[in-house]
């Protein structure tokens, strides 16, 4: 039982490392991809990174209601399942229609795992242990996605299909959930007069969740064309510079506990300062060392406020409907990631100027603006407010 316990943590963390595979780990193989199948348009060839999220929205609310038919154990592995038919099934066909397919159904399966990978930490952890915990499986997600990234471009070596064989990795994470994770119980219904709704602010705080995957996202999107338009660097410096995000996000998980402790309630506004000051200096700047440097502050924020903010969403709600909150939070954060180039290309096209300066700059007073009213409305007297956590 012991060592069923000291498990029970690398466990759960793991399953993250799925979840953060769904669209960009065979992104170096998007070019072989392209090549493989000359018939489909470019906008085709970037939909077999894209469709996995879209398709991740719908089944994270199946699985906050699977909980109540089965225990989060069984689903977590019907999803790893599903999850490595869609990963690794793609290597093994002829037609882009069916590759496509196969990861829309590598969404499926993330769908179902991603929400319960984040709830489990606020069913088995409480009080600093679980801000500790949330900020870990930040880390380890980003962490994850650089040793995937990097394997699935020395897998692309070989060709367009071996770096499907990345997510193999759900098989490790089935085995570890099958021998590791207690088996728990099915979630209980509210009786009919219990029944309580997600409170307002929950979609606030996804919404927010959303925002800040918009502006996130912006960086590996726009980086490649950022650097040549401004003669600053080319595809390799790139792929560095973007790097750089996920070290940025992986500092502040490890440290999320302490930086919690310094600055307390005004931790959210702080890290998006961070983020606004770092598009500003992105919009000016020419230097690859001050690049870098901002694109760690945008880390810095990211790695920050998603694990807080996911704590604050479970505050907000009773246990019963923590599944749910989640899977809002969740389904939001793929929607920013899915809306980036669209919204930012398209306040370019509004606005006759398409060079990637001008929607950092964009994003920076955007994001202004959001903590200097976040700021107002802490030092604003409230009433205190209940937590159900």
């Amino acid at each position: 039982m012991l060592s069923i316990n000291k498990m029970l943590k690398p466990t759960i963390i793991s399953i993250s490392m799925a979840t953060v595979m769904a669209g960009a780990a065979i992104s170096p193989a998007l070019g072989l991809i392209a090549k493989a199948f000359p018939e489909a348009s470019p906008t085709l060839i970037k939909l077999i990174l894209t469709a996995p999220s879209l398709i991740i929205i719908p089944f994270s609310f199946l699985s906050s209601y699977l909980t109540f038919t089965f225990t989060k154990r069984t689903i977590i592995m019907i999803g790893l399942l599903i999850y490595l038919i869609g990963g690794i099934g793609p290597q093994f066909v002829s037609s882009i229609g069916v590759l496509l397919g196969f990861r829309m159904l590598l969404g499926a399966g993330v769908g179902l795992v991603m929400p319960l990978s984040m709830s489990l930490i606020n069913d088995y952890f409480t009080g600093k242990e679980r801000t500790k915990m949330m900020g870990y499986n930040s880390a380890f997600s980003n962490f994850g996605g650089i040793i995937t990234m990097l394997f699935a471009g020395w897998l692309a070596t070989f060709g367009w299909r071996t770096p499907f064989n990345v997510y193999f990795l759900g098989l490790f994470i089935f085995i570890m959930i099958f021998f590791f994770l207690p088996k728990g119980e099915v979630q209980k219904r509210p009786e009919q007069k219990n029944k309580t709704k997600i409170p307002l602010s929950v979609y606030g705080y996804a919404l927010a969740m959303c925002g800040i995957m918009l502006a996130y996202y912006s960086i590996s999107t726009n980086m490649a064309l950022y650097l040549e338009q401004n003669d600053i660097g080319g595809a390799g410096l790139a792929g560095i510079v973007v790097a750089f995000t996920t070290v940025g996000g992986m500092i502040t998980s490890l440290f999320l506990v302490q930086i919690e402790l310094l600055l307390e309630k005004f931790m959210i506004p702080v890290m998006l300062l961070g983020m606004g000051l770092a598009f500003l200096t992105l919009s000016i700047t020419s230097s690859v060392p001050l690049v870098i440097i901002s694109v760690a502050f945008v880390g810095f924020g990211q790695g920050s406020l998603f694990p807080i903010i996911t704590l604050k969403v479970l505050d907000r709600v009773f246990p019963h409907l923590a599944d749910r909150a989640v899977a809002i939070t969740s389904s939001f954060t793929f929607l920013g990631q899915f809306l980036s180039p669209l919204v930012l290309d398209g306040i370019g096209s509004i606005a006759g100027i398409s060079t990637i300066r001008f929607q950092y700059a964009t994003l920076s007073v955007a994001i202004g603006i959001i903590v200097i009213i976040n700021i107002i409305f802490l030092l604003k007297p409230k009433k205190r407010t209940a937590s159900y956590s």
